[in-house]
This record gives C-alpha cells, structure tokens and sequence, in this order.
C-alpha cells in the first residue's frame, strides 16, 4: 500500500517525468519512482496529484509525438535532450500557472463577497510551535 505523497515527492515525480523519453505507462512511472526516488507508491497514489496527472498527460502527448531522432554528436545530443526537457517543464509551468491564476479569482471574488479587507487577506500566518502546551489566541476572526 503506497503512501500519501508530500510535496516534495510530487515535484520530483513530476520532474521525472518532465525529461520522460518514451514508453510512458502508469506501471513505468511507478517503477522509475522505486529506482530513482526510493518511493513505493502505487498507480493510484499518483493519479491522485493533479500535478502529476496534468504532467503524465503532457508526457504522453509529447512522447507520441516525438519524431524519430537525429544522431548528433554526444555533447549535442545532451544539450538537445535538456532543452526538450526544459521546454516540458516550461510548457507544464505555464499549465499549472494558469489553474492557480484561475483559483486566485475564485478566491479573489469570495473574499469580495465575505467583505475582507487586503489587509485581512495579507495578514500573516500563526507561528506553530509544536511544544507550546497553552493554546494562544489567535488575533484572527473566527480562528
């Protein structure tokens, strides 16, 4: 039974397969996880990230369409194969970029509607410690 993925665990996974060359299955990127990361997960682990999903499909689509390679000389061929995975992981970026701008105006529209103010919505975070025994206040409404 796999685990729940920290975040961490699914950048690394999603960089595996931003330089992913052919073959691409569920059962691979397991595989590749076991031997590169030392992760166990299982199909359905990584299906769950949506960040691995998206990048998963983007890998497919661009391993399907790879045309057969030219043989270049060594030093070409490994500047040739960064910039194909460099290009990947811009064009996963950029993907991933537009869901998080779309859920800031989600968010940016219910906290119009719920009235905050720009310096409720900057406030900063709590402090965590973890060996406090006494519960603060939190000068947070309703926290």
């Amino acid at each position: 039974m796999g685990r729940h993925l920290r975040d961490r665990d699914v950048q690394r996974v999603v960089e595996i397969l931003d330089g992913w060359k052919s073959g691409l299955t569920w059962e691979a990127l397991v595989e590749a996880c076991q031997k590169r990361l030392g992760l166990q997960p299982v199909r359905q682990t990584l299906y769950r990230s949506m960040r691995i999903r998206e990048a998963f499909e983007l890998a497919k689509a661009r391993v399907r369409s790879d045309a057969l390679p030219v043989p270049l000389p060594s030093s070409l061929r490994a500047a040739g194969e960064r910039i194909v995975r460099l290009e990947a992981e811009n064009g996963r970026l950029r993907r991933e970029n537009e869901g998080l701008m779309g859920q800031f105006v989600i968010w940016q529209y219910n906290a119009h509607l719920k009235g905050m103010s720009e310096a409720e919505l900057n406030c900063p975070l709590p402090e965590v410690d973890l060996g406090l025994t006494q519960k603060k206040k939190s000068p947070h409404k309703g926290i």
